[in-house]
């Protein structure tokens, strides 16, 4: 039997194990149902069992009742891991790719992203572990903007797809019109990744101007964070509305909880009336940092499900991701 040789990144399959006829049934009906959104009687009709294989731990039952094809944005870290000067969280226990895989598989999405997490830094070698042992994650990585080029492209190979400046609650932020950081993303744009945001409103609102001046694609977290009193005026939110009217940036319609009072259904139209579902993502936020025991993945899906409440629309969204993550 041949190896299966779907959904390729460099060249190599991402599915490296044989596949059986009803792992690749499961598999079609999948991608049926995101692609037509058939029900589920119509993408298959034998019976389910609890023994049929499974496809990445997918079994028949999960696949009928599917989430969202990509996860954009999640968390994983070791509870010991180094952390950095003015780090503005403690990890309490390990948050393992293991753990984030299964979420994944009990809310039936297919494929996850691992943001880096501020209080790591450069420190990347639990992201680059993960990436190693699990083909369906992607990752973004905070670097050192003096970084090597040979060490950007041993990132590029295994999974990593941008870098990340998560600033929210630091005191200062980079200066990316310096000579290092100008550089950094040069090399950034030649590997076709992404620069992924998240500071306080006003913050990306200045970051995002100088990225767009730098000719880099940009992702921006959570509604571009902005203020509940502002609204739509909010700098982050105005920022969010700037990078996608560019053609180069995606926003995440995503973590509500952490914009408390804000309209999101109304954020959401905006960003699909300026940007259509082609600049926009979902992202779960997973493991909820700071907010572990208030929130579950199961009301970011349903967040998701209200403020953009056209399946054909979210499928679209995942398409999206799909390809901006790399996984197509």
């Amino acid at each position: 039997m041949r190896r299966s040789t779907l959904l390729v990144k460099h060249d190599e399959p991402i599915f490296e194990d044989l596949w059986t006829i009803n792992d690749l049934y499961i598999f079609f009906y999948s991608v049926c149902k995101r692609i037509f959104t058939l029900p589920a009687r119509h993408a298959y009709g034998f019976r389910k069992t609890a023994n049929l294989p499974s496809v990445w731990g997918m079994n028949q039952t999960d696949a009928g009742s599917l989430g969202p094809l990509v996860d954009t944005h999640a968390h994983i870290y070791p509870r010991n891991t180094p952390l950095i000067d003015g780090a503005t969280h403690k990890p309490s226990r390990d948050v393992t790719a293991e753990e984030y895989l299964r979420v994944l598989d009990e809310h039936g999405v297919l494929f996850g992203v691992h943001a880096a997490a501020s209080f790591m830094g450069p420190y990347n070698d639990y992201t680059l572990a993960a990436l190693a042992s699990h083909r369906r994650l992607r990752a973004t990585v905070i670097v050192d903007p003096a970084i090597s080029p040979m060490e950007l492209k041993a990132m590029d190979a295994a999974g990593v797809v941008g870098i990340r400046f998560s600033l929210h609650n630091y005191r200062t932020i980079p200066d990316l019109r310096s000579v290092d950081y100008q550089r950094l993303l040069r090399r950034v744009a030649d590997l076709d990744w992404h620069v992924h945001v998240y500071a306080e409103g006003e913050r990306v609102a200045e970051l995002t101007d100088q990225l767009l001046a730098a000719d880099v694609k940009i992702v921006i977290d959570h509604y571009g964070n902005p203020e509940a009193a502002s609204g739509m005026n909010a700098p982050g939110f105005q920022a969010a509305l700037r990078a996608i009217g560019s053609g180069r940036g995606w926003v995440k319609v995503s973590a509500p909880y952490r914009t408390p009072g804000a309209d999101h259904a109304a954020l959401a139209a905006k960003l699909l009336a300026e940007g259509g579902p082609e600049r926009l993502l979902f992202a779960s936020d997973w493991p909820f940092v700071g907010h572990e025991t208030k929130v579950t993945y199961r009301q970011m899906i349903d967040s998701f499900e209200q403020v953009i409440p056209d399946p054909a629309i979210r499928a679209r969204i995942g398409r999206t991701a799909a390809t901006l993550y790399k996984f197509a």
